[in-house]
C-alpha cells in the first residue's frame, strides 16, 4: 500500500517512516504543507498520514484544499494539541481519524486499516477470495485454513488484488501502490511476484488482461 507521510520533526518522522516501511507500506515522507499537497496533487495514495503544524502551510490547509479537489483518500492527521475544538475542525474539514502526539505505532496502524476499510465499503478485516484469505493486520495469508508464506511484495501484490476484486490492475497502478520515490524498479519486478503468486496458488489466481493489466475474478459465493 502506498502511503504518504508529511511530518516536519525529523525524529518523529523517521521513526514513523521506518515503522511504517516495516509494516509493508511504501512511504513518500515529505515535510511542509506545500510539498504535501503537489504530492497529494500528482500522485495516487492508499492512505494518508497528516501532521497539522507544518511549515509553508498548515496541515488544516492542506486538509481542506486535498477534499476541495474531490480527493478522498483516507487521511489520519497528527496533532499535539489536544483540544476538542481542533479536532472537530480536523474531522469537518475531512480527516478521517484523528491521533495526538505522543502515540503509539501499533495504534496508529490499525487506525490506517480501519480508515481504508471504511474507504472501501468493507467492515470485515480479513479479506475473502473463496477458500483464501488475507489478514492485512496479521500479515498473512491461508488457503484452505493453511498458511502460505510469500515474500513480502507478493503479499502486497496479492493484497491488491484481493482489495480490487473484479477490476482491471493495470502494471503502472501495482508499481504506485508497491513502491515509493526512493525505489528503484525492476523492469520485470511485478511479474516475477505475479509469477509466485500463481507458483503458491495456481495459475488462474491471477489473469493477465493483455495489453491492460491483470485481474481477480470475483466469486459468486451463491454458486460455491
Amino acid at each position: 500500500m502506498r502511503l504518504l507521510l508529511v511530518e516536519d520533526n525529523e525524529s518523529i518522522g523517521k521513526g514513523l517512516y521506518l515503522g511504517l516501511n516495516q509494516s509493508g507500506y511504501a512511504v513518500d515522507w515529505v515535510r511542509d504543507g506545500e510539498t504535501a499537497e503537489s504530492a497529494f496533487n500528482t500522485n495516487d495514495y492508499d492512505v494518508a498520514v497528516l501532521d497539522l503544524g507544518l511549515p509553508r502551510k498548515s496541515g488544516m490547509s492542506v486538509l481542506a484544499a486535498v477534499r476541495a479537489n474531490g480527493n478522498r483518500v483516507p487521511i489520519v492527521v497528527l496533532t499535539a494539541k489536544d483540544t476538542i475544538d481542533e479536532r472537530i475542525t480536523g474531522l469537518d474539514t475531512g480527516a478521517d481519524d484523528y491521533m495526538v502526539k505522543p502515540f503509539d505505532l501499533d495504534e496508529l496502524g490499525a487506525r490506517l486499516r480501519a480508515v481504508m476499510r471504511r474507504n472501501r465499503g468493507r467492515a470485515t478485516p480479513v479479506l475473502l477470495h473463496g477458500d483464501l484469505e488475507l489478514d492485512p493486520a496479521a500479515h498473512s495469508v491461508r488457503k484452505n485454513g493453511a498458511a502460505l508464506e510469500l515474500t513480502p511484495k507478493a503479499f502486497d501484490i496479492l493484497h491488491v488484488f484481493m482489495e480490487n476484486q473484479g477490476q482491471v490492475v493495470s502494471r503502472s497502478r501495482l508499481e504506485e501502490s508497491l513502491y515509493s520515490w526512493k525505489n528503484e524498479i525492476d523492469s520485470n519486478a511485478i511479474e516475477v511476484h505475479i509469477h509466485q503468486i500463481r507458483k503458491k496458488l495456481g495459475p488462474d489466481i491471477i489473469r493477465t488482461v493483455r495489453g491492460s493489466g491483470y485481474i481477480m475474478d470475483t466469486i459468486d459465493y451463491q454458486e460455491t
